[in-house]
């Protein structure tokens, strides 16, 4: 299994970028594909998550209404598009994997990309 996350970089406060989540190597369809982030010097947390079956995605209240989570069936890939980016989103990106329900836990996942930075000026 292998999950290729991109599209990080640097953007303005207020900006947006749109991450992608490039899954394969199996059949997702029972999982859930989350994104987390890890900004310097803090704990990894958890941003949202997906369903691949397309039940409505949850997402952590910092990015409740700027953040929104999709996925492409056809391309195997999971979205992430960030609106009114703020400094404090400045992160590294992961997305990861786990059959079943959506879960916040990081722990409960099972498949993890490289992540990707996304660094936010003011």
């Amino acid at each position: 299994v292998q999950l290729q996350a991109s599209g990080g970089g640097l953007v303005q406060a207020g900006g947006s970028l749109r991450l992608s989540c490039a899954a394969s190597g199996r059949t997702f369809t029972s999982y859930t594909m989350g994104w987390f982030r890890q900004a310097p010097g803090k704990e990894r947390e958890f941003v949202g998550a997906i369903r691949w079956s397309g039940t409505s995605p949850i997402y952590a209240d910092s990015v409740k209404g700027r953040f929104t989570i999709s996925r492409d069936s056809a391309k195997n890939t999971v979205y992430l598009q960030m609106n009114s980016l703020k400094p404090e989103d400045t992160a590294v990106y992961y997305c990861a994997a786990v059959a079943g329900p959506i879960r916040i836990d990081q722990g409960s996942y099972d498949y993890w990309g490289q992540g990707t930075l996304v660094t936010v000026s003011s």
